[in-house]
């Protein structure tokens, strides 16, 4: 079973259905479509667009006025190209709706996933849902590099002298 967190808890009544050929969304609902089918609506807005790993975020310039959530999709654990488009949507393109992110979404990965710019999550897997249901979110110290979402301690990051 799927549920919808972000860092005020789990959401109850989350009105997005990833759209496919047998799931469309009610009257209700809220779509969330693949990359290809969201440009070929120029008209519509209040949609979500559905980043696969192997999609060009780039392509969704110029249309970021339409959308109200950005889902990118995480197919495998070890496959981290959701990370890349998380943070190209908030840092190069400016993106201030809902990034969510989709697919295998484990429990040590969200902290990272925060710093990216993703501020849902479509979580199935067990631990993760047990864990974030215990709010025991794991954290991170140190930090290398800054990314979309700043850092509270700007002392955590390990390369940065205070002058």
């Amino acid at each position: 079973m799927t549920k919808i967190w972000n860092e005020a808890g789990f959401v109850t009544d989350d009105p997005w259905i990833l759209e496919t050929e047998e799931v469309k969304a009610g009257s209700n609902e809220k779509a969330v479509l693949g990359l290809d089918d969201f440009l070929a609506k120029t008209d519509e807005t209040g949609l979500g667009v559905l980043i696969n790993p192997a999609d060009d975020v780039r392509k969704l310039e110029g249309h970021l006025d339409r959308l109200a959530l950005v889902a990118v999709a995480f197919p495998a654990f070890n496959d981290g190209r959701a990370f890349s488009h998380a943070s190209l949507l908030r840092s190069r393109l400016g993106f201030t709706g809902e990034v969510r992110a989709v697919g295998d979404v484990l429990i040590d990965q969200i902290p990272l996933m925060l710093r990216c710019g993703i501020d849902s999550f479509a979580v199935t897997n067990a631990t993760a849902l047990k864990r974030l249901a215990e709010k025991r979110l794991p954290g991170i110290d140190n930090h290398y590099q800054p990314t979309a979402r700043a850092s509270e301690d700007v002392g955590s990051y390990s390369w940065r002298r205070r002058a």
